[in-house]
């Protein structure tokens, strides 16, 4: 049996990347915009509770159950910011170009370049949902002052993986998604989720 799923977001990359772990377990997820869900509000300082915060928004909206995300890079060298104001770092209106410059400005005076990208997942079943699934993913790397590649979004073109010796961007999409953040955030909530 399939289940309606709302997603927190109406980001269409996201959207079919959480779709496609999601359908085998049962779940058929839809953008919050489908229900004309406006944005939720994200007034605090961790991941956790601005995810919950958007989850709980959207299953109060739609009557389903809800499924939100926060992510982020973190930036050792400055305490962890941008962290959860990674979109909107420069200021209003959100610009990755603005957000990136403020960024490599504000390293350069640091020898430490190391970071990651941090992303958090709840699943509230209804608005009031008293345990939420909270899964997370951490992707370590470190900020570069040259951008490289065409893929991917945000600091991306920025954000360098030593392993790999490439940035994020430079990555094929289903590299990424095997690798990043975000996707190790959805199979963790996968397999939580199949033992609910």
């Amino acid at each position: 049996m399939t289940q309606r799923l709302i997603l927190a977001s109406n980001n269409a990359g996201k959207l079919k990347e959480f779709a496609q772990l999601l359908a085998p377990i049962g779940f058929e997820l839809h953008p919050q915009g489908e229900f004309n869900v406006p944005e939720a509000e994200e007034p605090f300082g961790t991941f956790v509770e601005n995810a919950l915060q958007k989850a709980r928004h959207a299953a109060r909206l739609t009557g389903l159950p809800a499924l939100a995300d926060d992510s982020g890079v973190c930036v050792n060298a400055l305490g962890g910011a941008p962290g959860v104001y990674s979109a909107r770092y420069a200021g209003e209106p959100k610009s990755d170009a603005r957000n990136n410059a403020k960024l490599v400005q504000d390293l350069a005076a640091h020898d430490d370049k190391s970071a990651y990208y941090y992303c958090v997942l709840v699943y509230v079943r209804h608005a009031d949902d008293p345990q939420p699934v909270i899964a997370d993913g951490v992707w370590r790397g470190r900020i570069v002052d040259t951008p490289r590649g065409e893929n991917g979004f945000g600091y991306d073109p920025y954000f360098l993986i030593p392993d790999l010796g490439k940035t994020t961007a430079e990555l094929a999409p289903s590299e990424k998604n095997a690798i990043s953040h975000r996707g190790q955030a959805i199979r963790a909530l996968v397999e939580k989720l199949k033992l609910t």
